[in-house]
């Protein structure tokens, strides 16, 4: 069952001696992981660099649909940029569900998906009534017009302090993010206008107020204050590590 929406994955449930697996860390690795799986070791096809793992991690080449771990080895498992390159992900999940007993599932939400297409990308998915709805791209037809992928992952997270703002105060507006317990909730392809029409037809009031947080200006004003001091203190970070490196 879903727990709760992360701000990140770095904002995860995970106590100091939990053993954790990630699947698909590829380039970015999650620094909690104690054990990196990834399938395609030749390949960058479905990733945006060479597979990098930490000094204090294990890497393991395998299946994310047959992992090679026992029930419930794991405390929790971290799945982020992943679900919707897999081939049957019913399995996929299930084997989540499986080895470890609760984890953080991250992809791109339909907006996302509209703004940053990736061919490697099948499947296309949005969290809605608490589940994982998601439909094959070829199945609703998904074509997208344009890749402004570079705008919003390259150039304005660069230049644009109004954007850096954006992205945590709204989180939830590319990225589906939830955590779990025991299992997760999935649906492939389902046929049904209450949710297909959410991927395929344009979004108006009652889709904007179903996806987001209604927050008062008075809320709205603070979550902005606060992701601009985390912005300041961040690039206050770096700096002084420039200077001291």
């Amino acid at each position: 069952m879903k727990l709760r929406n992360p701000d990140s994955r770095f904002d995860l449930s995970i106590k100091a001696d939990y053993k954790v697996l990630e699947i698909g860390g590829g380039h970015n690795p999650h620094p909690r992981a104690n054990i990196i799986v990834d399938k395609f070791v030749e390949s960058n096809y479905h990733r945006s660099g060479d597979i990098k793992v930490l000094t204090h991690q294990q890497f393991i080449n395998a299946d994310g649909e047959d992992l090679p771990f026992e029930d419930k080895s794991f405390d929790y498992v971290i799945c982020a940029q992943v679900l919707e390159h897999v081939n049957d992900p019913v399995r996929f999940l299930k084997e989540q569900t499986r080895v470890a007993s609760s984890g953080y599932l991250e992809t791109p939400n339909i907006i996302g998906e509209f703004l940053i297409p990736k061919e490697s990308h099948r499947w296309i998915l949005q969290e809605i009534d608490d589940k994982v709805v998601m439909y094959d791209k070829e199945y609703i037809g998904f074509k997208p017009i344009m890749d402004f992928g570079y705008v919003f992952q390259e150039f304005l997270p660069k230049h644009s302090l109004g954007f850096k703002i954006m992205q945590q105060t709204h989180g939830d507006l590319t990225l589906m993010k939830l955590e779990w317990k025991d299992d997760i909730e999935v649906l492939v392809n389902p046929d049904s206008s209450y949710y297909m029409d959410y991927f395929t037809k344009p979004w108006g009031e009652e889709a904007c107020k179903r996806f987001f947080v209604n927050r008062s200006l008075a809320s709205e004003g603070a979550s902005s204050f606060s992701a601009f001091l985390d912005i300041c203190r961040s690039v206050f970070k770096s700096k002084i590590l420039k200077v001291k490196s």
